[in-house]
């Protein structure tokens, strides 16, 4: 079965958007052991979008087409997709009251060209939006079956996820399941993750895929299976979770849609427990990610950020006369920071930074403390890179350093990012 990939826009043709979306679906097709042919970008102009359409019809046997299902004249994905067809644009009544129903839930009123994302080509079959305004749907142009989803990124992928592709394995006549086991980790490079599992593909038959995502700081470690049943996936897969947990060990962060960030406020909530932070060496990116996961806001208490010491030290009543950035100051910053917020835990992410010969590198040293009612915990690592890279790897450092320090793990193992 040849599957391709039609992204429309503008914005993805010139590069002014990277287009992760294809990637996204790629990637779902592939581990749901269906084939992609053919990756097309067209722009928002009605000559080439018709001829994209032609094309792919003649040459594939599904085809996602992704964007131009928004309410501007720019959007033309229905109007050519009915045109191609042979059929004409109808209003789907149910769409078009779900959209009301948003804006009004919202205390506004629908503007008149929202309409236009409710006029679906006649006799196609819908394709429900859960999360958005713009609906999808699927029907044949030619000896294709094309499936349009909206360009919004988190749309598109719940979507594609749970509702294009299960009806392209449908189409394809495969009668399977698919599941996607994951696996997020730091402190892990990509040839030292193959090095520890040496072995594990004497575990897996050829339903099941392993592979690699690295997007630093982390790693994703995926097992892509297909099978009958999902009890048959049970089996299949269990040998090889317990092989990656085990020898991944306490660099695995989290599991599946498992965020780092998340397994620390879950953890927190259980507890009834708070906490506040203080950093230079992370930006702010610390307290924001807690933030951003604290959906209550019951949590983070706090939130402290300098690049001048005498501001963190005077912020919680601490003496700041000629404080050396090290350890003992990330800890003393940290119990002060502790009793000032009466949280209990106090996260401090201090950065001591020396310019190497290339201007845009350094050498960066991190001091990061953990203190709490019953301990102090800290860790420091060097880590050599420019400013994007050092603030990315030390606020991983610092939170997955509190998720050890909450799950009683040992915060000093030595990571591949970091000098020895």
């Amino acid at each position: 079965m040849k599957i391709e990939i039609l992204c429309t826009g503008d914005e993805i043709l010139t590069g002014k958007t990277i287009n992760t979306n294809h990637s996204f679906m790629a990637q779902r097709l592939t581990e749901a052991g269906l084939q992609v042919y053919r990756g097309t970008i067209v722009g928002d102009d009605r000559a080439s979008l018709s001829q994209a359409f032609q094309l792919a019809s003649e040459r594939a046997d599904a085809v996602i087409v992704n964007g131009g299902l928004g309410p501007t004249v720019d959007d033309l994905s229905q109007e050519l997709a009915a045109a191609a067809a042979g059929v004409s644009l109808e209003l789907h009544e149910p769409w078009l009251e779900k959209l009301k129903s948003f804006y009004t839930s919202r205390g506004r009123v629908m503007p008149e060209n929202n309409i236009k994302q409710a006029m679906l080509p006649a006799g196609c079959e819908f394709i429900d939006n859960p999360i958005g305004t713009a609906c999808g749907f699927a029907l044949n142009i030619g000896k294709a079956r094309f499936y349009f989803t909206p360009g919004v990124p988190r749309e598109m992928r719940r979507m594609v996820t749970e509702q294009v592709i299960p009806r392209i394995l449908k189409q394809s006549g495969l009668e399977v399941v698919t599941r996607l086991k994951r696996f997020h980790s730091f402190g892990i490079g990509e040839s030292r993750a193959d090095e520890l599992l040496a072995g594990i593909e004497d575990l897996l038959p050829e339903t099941v895929k392993l592979g690699f995502q690295s997007h630093y700081p982390q790693l994703e470690t995926k097992l892509a299976a297909i099978g009958k049943s999902d009890s048959e996936l049970d089996a299949t897969l269990q040998p090889a979770v317990n092989m990656i947990r085990e020898r991944f060990a306490n660099f695995i962060l989290c599991e599946d849609d498992e965020t780092l960030e998340g397994t620390i406020i879950r953890h927190l909530q259980t507890h009834n427990q708070t906490v506040a932070t203080m950093e230079t060496a992370s930006a702010g990116n610390i307290c924001n990610r807690l933030v951003t996961a604290d959906s209550h806001g019951d949590v983070v208490l706090s939130g402290v950020v300098s690049c001048n010491l005498s501001q963190l030290a005077a912020a919680v009543n601490m003496t700041a006369q000629d404080l050396p950035v090290d350890s003992d100051t990330a800890s003393a910053l940290a119990e002060h920071l502790r009793q000032h917020t009466k949280t209990d835990y106090a996260v401090v992410s201090l950065i001591d930074q020396k310019p190497l010969n290339d201007d845009s590198r350094a050498e960066t040293k991190i001091f990061i403390a953990i203190a709490s009612n019953r301990n102090m915990v800290t860790r420091q690592a060097r880590l050599s890179g420019g400013t994007h890279w050092v603030t990315l790897g030390s606020t991983e450092m610092a939170l997955d350093a509190f998720r050890r320090t909450l799950q009683g793990l040992p915060v000093d193992e030595k990571t591949d990012f970091e000098q020895q």
